[in-house]
């Protein structure tokens, strides 16, 4: 069995975790702009409970991010979020930097 806790991929992690049967989202940086933390490509992989390892951007975008995963858990309708200095958010997130990114977050169905 594979232990979550010692794997570093979030995808192996998500992987992981659906096979413990728990319910997962992952988001995945989709585009950005300017100055920005992670790249395209980059994870965050979340269970039901709040769980999380990976990483799409650090600080309060993850809790962002984190937050809106449990509503795409529960309806199964991935979101689109965009986070961004031209937007109030971006400051109430910690994207003061001039950055930009864009999330999909995706339930997934094991």
């Amino acid at each position: 069995m594979l232990e979550a806790a010692n794997v570093l991929d979030p995808l192996e992690i998500a992987e992981a975790w659906l096979k413990e049967g728990r319910r997962v989202a992952i988001a995945t940086v989709i585009e950005t702009w300017g100055s920005a933390p992670r790249p395209v490509g980059s994870h965050l992989v979340i269970d039901g409970n709040g769980n999380f390892q990976g990483s799409v951007s650090g600080g309060c975008v993850e809790g962002a991010v984190i937050t809106e995963a449990a509503d795409v858990i529960a309806s199964g309708a991935a979101k689109i979020l965009d986070f961004g200095v031209a937007d109030e958010t971006a400051w109430r997130v910690g994207l003061s930097c001039g950055g930009r990114i864009r999330v999909l977050v995706e339930r997934v169905d094991g």
